[in-house]
């Protein structure tokens, strides 16, 4: 008996330290099945352990957000659970402009009123500049000051780049829509006013790079192969510059852009950042995916509109599934279970233990969803959300996803929708 608990408690801290790889890899998609599985096994099944045992892991694990196996009894009860109806109307009124913005060509548009304000990258311009008619398409500081604004108002406009890009355009369709404006994802003079009144501080600061930002640790770079991520110590940043845009929600280049001077090696070396928050409502009680829109809805108990992320959400091949599912766990740093069994990777046909860290498979956060190897996860590519496709999963920034892994309780549904 005494044997029988400790395996189970060892297995109940693997899943809970463990991202399953079913369909979430970070690779280009030409994924191979595998037509006959006699010789490879798969991840654990983490809804097969234990429940007790995980359970009194998960109340000694600080990482994980509520408990994990522990809450599958609840996961049939999420199939009956329904959207309200205000509810629906968010999410057809925010969708049906969301879907128009992907069907919109992305190209650059000069605006009709040209002077040095409306182009100077400098703090103070960034910190004051102030909308005006005829905006344009294209990289703006109007642009960089709203995305900060959106992003402080939990409408993430994914990494911050100072540009019109479609993720821009939708987080400001999911603000306009929790704000209760007409959702037509432009940033017009109203939607201006309510991002500006929502504000109590600069957009942007200047930032002091410490000892701490230089050490690291650093990875000299990271190989494509599973097989040689497997072999690291862990798959960590591998400059600082990539780890200072996720830190401040930036793209890399934008960083750059801003501070060309900046050496990025010299402890007390100054440098524009945004002044971004870090923090969700407490109460989400309703995770919805769009499929079609390439984004994640978040609501509250009282049904309300609280957030809205940038995602990427399966593929063609590999699609995610559908219907509804229970939160059951979340864990940082996970260490990531590739199985052949559900894709090959490379010339990869056997098992494989990668290590964490924030270029991994599935970012620096895991979050756990009741079907059987399915999550919520970050990605080592933050500019490419939403731009690509994934294996499966709900694919999201680390910080969108440290942001709701923070925040997310075991039990919370998950709803799939095209």
């Amino acid at each position: 008996m005494f044997v029988r608990s400790l395996l189970a408690m060892s297995l109940s801290y693997l899943m809970l330290n463990t991202a399953f790889a079913a369909s979430n890899a970070e690779q280009p998609l030409t994924p191979t099945k595998v037509a006959s599985t006699t010789t490879i096994q798969d991840p654990i099944n983490p809804l097969a352990l234990d429940t007790k045992a995980a359970s009194q892991v998960m109340e000694n694990d600080t990482d994980v957000v509520g408990a994990a196996a522990s809450d599958v009894s609840q996961t049939t009860a999420a199939s009956e659970v329904q959207i309200s109806q205000q509810e629906q109307n968010n999410i057809n009124q925010v969708t049906k402009t969301v879907k128009t913005i992907d069907q919109t060509p992305d190209k650059t548009t000069k605006p009709t009123i040209s002077n040095a304000a409306k182009h100077a990258w400098t703090l103070d311009n960034l910190n004051n500049i102030q909308w005006y008619p005829d905006i344009g398409k294209g990289q703006f500081p109007v642009y960089a000051r709203a995305q900060v604004m959106l992003n402080n108002n939990h409408a993430s406009p994914g990494a911050i780049d100072g540009t019109s890009g479609k993720n821009t355009l939708k987080a400001l369709a999911s603000f306009q829509q929790m704000q209760g404006l007409p959702t037509s994802g432009e940033l017009d003079q109203a939607t201006w006013n309510a991002l500006i009144a929502t504000q109590n501080k600069p957009a942007f600061i200047e930032y002091t790079l410490t000892e701490a930002d230089l050490k690291g640790p650093y990875a000299k770079s990271i190989p494509s192969d599973y097989a040689l991520q497997a072999k690291m110590p862990g798959l960590y940043y591998t400059r600082v510059t990539e780890m200072l845009g996720e830190k401040f929600h930036m793209d890399e280049a934008f960083l750059k852009q801003l501070n060309p001077k900046a050496t990025f090696n010299k402890v007390g070396e100054k440098i524009i950042v945004t002044n971004i928050r870090n923090n969700l409502p407490e109460d989400i009680h309703l995770i919805v995916a769009i499929k079609g829109a390439k984004q994640l809805y978040l609501f509250n108990d009282r049904n309300q509109m609280v957030g809205s992320f940038p995602a990427t959400i399966g593929s063609t091949d590999t699609p995610s599934p559908t219907g509804t599912y229970k939160v059951v766990g979340a864990t940082k740093n996970p260490y990531y279970s590739y199985s052949p069994s559900n894709f090959i990777q490379g010339k990869n046909l056997k098992p494989l233990m990668l290590p964490p860290g924030p270029n991994g498979p599935v970012g620096n956060v895991w979050i756990g969803l009741s079907k059987r190897s399915f999550g919520i996860h970050g990605t080592p590519n933050p500019s490419l959300i939403s731009k690509t496709a994934s294996h499966g999963c709900i694919r999201l920034t680390n910080w969108d996803a440290n942001d709701l892994a923070s925040k997310v309780k075991a039990g919370v549904t998950v709803k799939f929708i095209e």
